[in-house]
């Protein structure tokens, strides 16, 4: 007997709602420990490089100086830079297919990743290189976010949206990113008849942003046989753009994609 899986419902631009599934509790403890993983290696191997090999020779002071700057900086702003470049993941949470999203819809905002970082400190302690300089250090690090964690797990499974305190100040959650989408869901559509004209040209004027919503919103509309979400969306876009169809909704808007691909392709 299969359990129904959790989602959370976000609003799109077009006021039309998508339905995500909620990143399972063990995807997001795997995540962690790649990352924690990963995070440990780079330490290692620098602090192998910078002592150990003492390649470059510097006094204790220079080298707390550059350990700082190469070692424990990197790892302070680990999650934050990779969640901001890596639309809201991290090598973690890219391996275990889950990602941070805004409950507004879409991607969360700078602010948003800031706040979901900042916060982490009332969470666990962060990995700074130039405090922890053994094997011995570290497992202590481990044994002390485990225990902060537990809050932390509470609140996850208590909260409506499976935020931890982070998630919950900056309004946003972590859903699963391959249960929807595979190669052929992608925005990118190839067109490739050569004498290929656009019928809406107009589609140039949305964001990527949403072409993205369009492209999810017509995914969801095929897979579950809900036309009445694309057929919302086909209104709110003719409004916009002041177009006008005789096609179906879904014809319509994979009409709009390919012609959005085949523009695109030639600016």
């Amino acid at each position: 007997m299969q359990t129904a899986m959790q989602t959370v419902q976000i609003n799109t631009a077009f006021n039309v709602g998508l339905d995500f599934e909620f990143a399972p509790f063990h995807k997001r403890v795997l995540a962690y420990g790649i990352d924690f993983a990963i995070m440990c290696i780079y330490l290692f191997g620098l602090k192998y490089i910078f002592y150990d090999y003492d390649m470059l020779n510097l006094d204790r002071e220079e080298s707390m100086g550059l350990d700082i700057l190469i070692i424990s900086l990197p790892l302070l702003l680990y999650s934050f830079i990779c969640e901001l470049l890596m639309n809201g993941q991290t090598i973690g949470k890219k391996i275990m297919n889950i990602r941070v999203i805004s409950l507004e819809g879409g991607e969360p905002t700078f602010d948003q990743y800031l706040l979901r970082w900042v916060t982490k400190t009332f969470e666990w302690p962060f990995l700074f290189g130039y405090i922890y300089s053994s094997a011995i250090d570290v497992y202590a690090y481990f044994i002390i976010t485990c225990v902060m964690a537990i809050p932390v797990v509470i609140l996850v499974l208590v909260t409506k949206n499976k935020q931890r305190l982070g998630d919950l100040a900056a309004g946003t959650t972590l859903v699963q990113t391959k249960t929807m989408l595979n190669l052929s869901d992608t925005i990118f559509i190839p067109v490739t008849n050569k004498e290929y004209k656009p019928t809406y040209p107009e589609v140039m004027k949305l964001s990527d942003s949403d072409i993205n919503t369009i492209n999810n919103i017509l995914n969801q509309s095929k897979k579950n046989h809900n036309y009445d979400l694309s057929m919302r969306v086909e209104t709110k876009i003719k409004e916009v753009l002041k177009i006008e169809s005789k096609l179906s909704s879904i014809d319509f808007l994979e009409k709009l994609m390919e012609d959005y691909n085949y523009l695109a392709t030639k600016e």
